[in-house]
């Protein structure tokens, strides 16, 4: 019997698990734990905008040296191994450039390790499993994101204010991530550059941009629209908090998402093999709209909890798909690249959307937030069903 999936993508899935859980220990605490050793919320901005926009423009980079070198493995390794390091060392001094060294470190991590992995999935995969392949990770990871608040929660209850223990333990899933890396092995079929000696410059990814599949260049920019009103979701939460969740109930509701987004991500992305994985990112998108038009007009706790449920349809139908969906319109020998490429844009048009989005909060409200949104996603949703070509394939558009 032919197995689902390779033990190369179990592996990753069970790497991200393992270092999202780690992650995520730290999402609810974070900025109780910098407050309490006296950054201002202008500091805590300035490091989370530096630690983000470290680990964006990073995945545009080691992208293309992946695919220069033809190498995956290594850049998964070291990725994951600073990560691991840089979580429990935030615990070790108060100084703040030690904070913003550590911070920072760990979002190059990610960096680093991103378009090698997302590359190394889609060497696993085939046009025809490649949704499959993209849901179970994504699954896995998300997973791992919903353990880690709950593990994090136990220890706040068990150990009240005791946030350094938990920066700590994070270093214990953060090596089993690291340890399972050494069961990857170097891919021999991935194609090494000829111009593999060139010294690669921080923004030379950027130049792809021309050389890329146009059918990759439509779906990049509709996907950077809709990544332009698509806020942290930090304010999903933050709109619970206002209309007069606790501070458990909102952590709870966070769980709540993540296992609900984790459970669909698979499903998720098997539909998209058989449907094809422009209907379902499509639709994924559409489901935001109406999730965020429900936002901006809702206070009702039952229809809060249907909308996190709507929410993580929404995430499962999109997250692992978009990424399969760009990699079936990429050549093999610029899959981390390209991908990487779509991350650092992405993770640029996240910065000024969670900016604008806490102006526009400050300003005009809540609601006007999630309705800019909901129009904002549905036009995107039009751009991709009018631009981008149905179910082709890098080898069939070019």
């Amino acid at each position: 019997m032919e197995r689902i999936f390779s033990r190369v993508v179990i592996t990753l899935s069970l790497v991200s698990f393992f270092t999202d859980m780690a992650s995520e220990m730290l999402y609810p605490v974070m900025p109780i734990y910098l407050k309490s050793i006296g950054f201002t919320a202008l500091l805590i901005g300035i490091l989370e905008g530096i630690a983000e926009a470290t680990a964006g423009l990073s995945k545009g980079y080691f992208g293309e040296l992946s695919d220069r070198f033809g190498k995956r493995v290594i850049f998964i390794r070291w990725g994951y191994i600073l990560s691991a390091l840089s979580k429990p060392a935030m615990a070790i001094s108060k100084w703040p450039l030690w904070i913003f060294t550590a911070r920072t470190t760990d979002r190059l991590g990610k960096g680093l390790r991103t378009s090698a992995r997302d590359a190394l999935l889609s060497d696993e995969s085939t046009p025809e499993n490649r949704g499959k392949v993209f849901g179970f990770h994504r699954g896995m990871d998300t997973l791992g994101a919903a353990v880690g608040p709950a593990i994090a929660l136990f220890l706040l209850w068990t150990y009240p204010g005791n946030y350094t223990l938990i920066f700590l333990i994070t270093i214990i899933p953060g090596l089993a991530a690291v340890l399972l890396t050494f069961m990857l092995r170097e891919k021999s079929k991935v194609q090494k550059h000829n111009d593999s000696k060139v010294i690669v410059s921080p923004f030379s990814f950027l130049k792809y941009w021309n050389q890329s599949p146009v059918n990759y260049r439509h779906i990049v920019i509709g996907l950077i629209i809709f990544t332009l009103i698509n806020s942290s979701d930090a304010f999903l939460l933050l709109k619970a908090k206002e209309e007069g969740a606790s501070d458990t109930l909102v952590i709870g509701l966070y769980i709540f998402y993540n296992l609900a987004y984790a459970l669909l991500s698979y499903p998720m992305g098997w539909l998209s093999d058989k449907l094809g994985m422009k209907r379902m990112v499509v639709s994924g998108i559409g489901i935001f709209a109406i999730t965020y038009l429900g936002f901006a007009f809702t206070s009702t706790w039952s229809v809060f909890i249907l909308l996190f449920v709507l929410y993580s349809l929404y995430a499962a139908s999109t997250e692992g798909v978009l990424k399969a969906w760009l990699a079936n319109n990429l050549p093999k020998t610029k899959t981390a690249t390209g991908i990487g490429l779509y991350n650092s844009l992405q993770s640029i048009a996240t910065l000024i959307a969670s900016s604008m989005a806490g102006l526009i909060w400050v300003t005009a409200g809540s609601s006007i937030v999630f309705l800019i949104s909901a129009v904002g996603a549905a036009l995107a949703g039009i751009y991709l069903l009018t631009f981008t070509r149905t179910n082709a394939t890098y080898q069939e558009s070019e």
